[in-house]
């Protein structure tokens, strides 16, 4: 569908990005406070890696469900009062007593973050489709400028000593009243008021269902690899750095790095794609993730290991977009399946990323359970070929 933006388009494409913004900043403002949560609450590697991998869990199993809720009450609704939830979750995180409260905190976060993922993605494709161009990737670049912007306001608050309930309190707040302000912007109507109706006869749509399941399950793969290298950042960039002698307010910028490159990546990435096409793109970006983190896991330091994760964010920037929209458009399958199954498939990757690389941490080195960013990035430079080569 081909039509001009008017101005109830501009409108809610800004809302969509102001939701996807605080999605990034809510969850990152926890982050960069991780190395204090280790420590105050005596954890070892693998005990911090199995309570964090709680916020993936939740979203796991609350992921499948986004689809019915998006059908039920609109993708604008759950999007946006969604945060609500995710950002009380993340608020509770940093009153956690032991690791057992801390686990279960960010396990409710993450249940609930999974169905807004989905729901402002879904919300997103519905405003894509009014423009009639790709705009997907912008969206996720105000994600990344949001995890940015939380990270930074994190570090900020570890260097001051800014204690966890006040710092997470405010931010939760803060970002709450946005995403409720941006409520009243985002689109009406049902979630496919959008898309062309294509009458496909049942033998040809009982194949091309078919065929879309295996496809779905390698743009999962594809998904879950750039998840672990975005994780690699969120979960252990604060720790992996404060082990290398960098300071509280230092430690935290390879996450911030990540997000940042991945932002720039994002923020070009639309026109990179109309250009080179999805595969092409992925691909280059895979090899950005394996020589850049594989050259700062060679040679150890702050500021490498910073350039490291920067250039992980950039590499792996379009990743998960393109995964999104190549299942949302697959024949054969009900109005935001492919997008549901996909976002659900990438949690895993969330999921495994913090107990392994963290039993592998305590087993040998930290630095050699990060070898698990560049290996996902030769997963991707793999199975990139189920990518489109443009998009439609």
């Amino acid at each position: 569908m081909v039509s001009t933006a008017g101005a109830t388009d501009r409108r809610a494409r800004a809302a969509v990005a102001a939701v996807f913004l605080t999605n990034g900043a809510v969850f990152a403002n926890l982050l960069p406070r991780y190395p204090e949560l280790k420590d105050t609450l005596g954890l070892s590697n693998a005990e911090l890696g199995t309570a964090v991998a709680a916020f993936p869990l939740g979203a796991l199993l609350a992921g499948l469900a986004a689809s019915a809720l998006v059908r039920r009450f609109r993708s604008s609704r759950v999007a946006s009062f969604g945060m609500v939830a995710v950002a009380v979750g993340i608020a509770l995180a940093g009153l956690a007593p032991n690791a057992v409260l801390l686990a279960g905190a960010l396990f409710l976060a993450g249940a609930c973050d999974a169905v807004v993922d989905v729901a402002q993605n879904a919300h997103a494709l519905r405003v894509q489709r009014r423009y009639g161009r790709s705009i997907l990737n912008s969206f996720h670049a105000t994600w990344s400028a949001g995890a940015v912007l939380g990270g930074l306001m994190g570090s900020a608050a570890a260097a001051l000593a800014l204690p966890l309930p006040i710092h997470l309190g405010v931010s939760a707040a803060l970002f709450i009243a946005v995403a409720l302000a941006a409520f009243r912007f985002l689109l009406p109507g049902p979630e496919d008021a959008e898309r062309e109706p294509v009458e496909t006869p049942t033998r040809i749509r009982s194949r091309a269902g078919g065929k879309a399941a295996l496809v779905l399950v390698v743009l999962g793969v594809i998904a879950s690899a750039g998840a672990l290298i975005e994780d690699s950042g969120a979960s252990w960039g604060a720790v992996y750095l404060t082990g290398l002698g960098a300071a509280a307010g230092v430690a935290g910028l390879g996450f911030v790095a990540l997000q940042a490159l991945e932002f720039l990546g994002r923020l070009i990435g639309d026109r990179v794609v109309d250009r080179f096409g999805q595969r092409a793109t992925a691909r280059a970006g895979a090899v950005v993730v394996v020589l850049g983190m594989g050259s700062a896991l060679a040679v150890p330091s702050v500021p490498l290991t910073i350039v490291g994760f920067g250039l992980a964010g950039f590499g792996v920037a379009t990743l998960i977009p393109a995964a999104m929209h190549a299942a949302d458009e697959l024949p054969g399958l009900p109005p935001g399946a492919g997008l549901t199954v996909v976002s659900w498939l990438l949690r895993i990757g969330f999921l495994c990323s913090p107990p392994v690389v963290g039993l592998v941490a305590d087993a040998t080195s930290l630095r050699v359970g990060l070898l698990i960013v560049p290996l996902a990035g030769l997963v991707v430079l793999v199975g990139a070929r189920a990518l489109p080569t443009r998009v439609r």
